[in-house]
């Protein structure tokens, strides 16, 4: 057993030709916390969402998985060492019900090869439960349930198939306040069941409720990384805000240090 964050990025850079879209760029992600990832279009978020979720190996630095370093050529690689991305734009079948996406790919099966529908509609029913999320009928189809719902189907997949580590990127992005309250308590729920969450967000007022700590992108680059103890509500929407004085906050934040109790 190894007290190593579940995921460690350290000065990891990734280049597209002549276009820099990360520069040594520090991460830490560990079981029963949120990490949020917080930046505008540009900044490098999806860059470092493809860089953790295996779609792209990174050009310079290291990438650590408990301790160990890995270099991913797939998502499936990462999934296989419990690395769950949840995207923005869900992979999920509109017109097929809740319990067939719930099981897609991985379907559980008896005798003859026969799908084992009971066993499946029940457990689905089961975990969204668990979330606190009542369905009416998981033989509906997913395109009918809303988009905080569908997140959370998602999400609640990724746990039930062993997931340690959850990338969720932009889940609150195109959702109302009462669906984004949904997904956000869903959050804090996987980080009390133990699992080490990467938030991607632009949204501040999402990331501090429920982070514990905070990366801030600008430009491919690092202008911010603080626990939420050293960071408050209106500081980080400041240094997400940017403006004329976006440097001096964040040289200021990253240069202050504890007064002596």
């Amino acid at each position: 057993m190894t007290d190593a964050p579940l995921i460690k990025l350290t000065g990891v850079g990734k280049n597209y030709g002549n276009i820099i879209a990360l520069r040594d760029v520090d991460l830490e992600a560990s079981a029963g916390e949120v990490t949020c990832v917080l930046g505008d279009n540009g900044a490098g978020k999806s860059t470092l969402i493809k860089v953790v979720a295996g779609l792209h190996r990174h050009d310079t630095g290291t990438y650590e998985v408990q301790g160990e370093e890995v270099a991913f050529d797939s998502p499936r690689e990462a999934l296989d060492r419990g690395i769950a991305t949840v995207y923005q734009d869900l992979a999920v079948v509109p017109l097929m019900p809740v319990w067939r996406n719930f099981f897609l790919g991985s379907e559980k099966r008896k005798g003859f090869g026969r799908m084992d529908i009971d066993h499946m509609r029940k457990t689905t029913q089961g975990e969204m439960a668990a979330m606190g999320i009542d369905l009416r009928d998981v033989d509906q189809p997913i395109g009918t349930l809303s988009g905080g719902e569908r997140q959370c189907v998602a999400i609640a997949r990724a746990v039930h198939f062993g997931a340690k580590a959850l990338v969720l990127d932009e889940p609150t992005a195109a959702l109302g306040v009462k669906q984004a309250g949904v997904v956000l308590r869903y959050v804090v729920q996987a980080r009390e069941r133990g699992l080490a969450v990467i938030f991607i967000t632009h949204n501040p007022h999402h990331a501090y409720p429920v982070g514990d700590r905070f990366l801030i992108l600008n430009r491919g680059q690092s202008i911010g990384y603080h626990p939420k103890d050293e960071i408050t509500r209106e500081e980080l929407t400041a240094l997400m805000a940017g403006g004329s004085e976006l440097e001096e906050l964040a040289h200021e934040l990253n240069t202050t240090t504890p007064s002596d109790p």
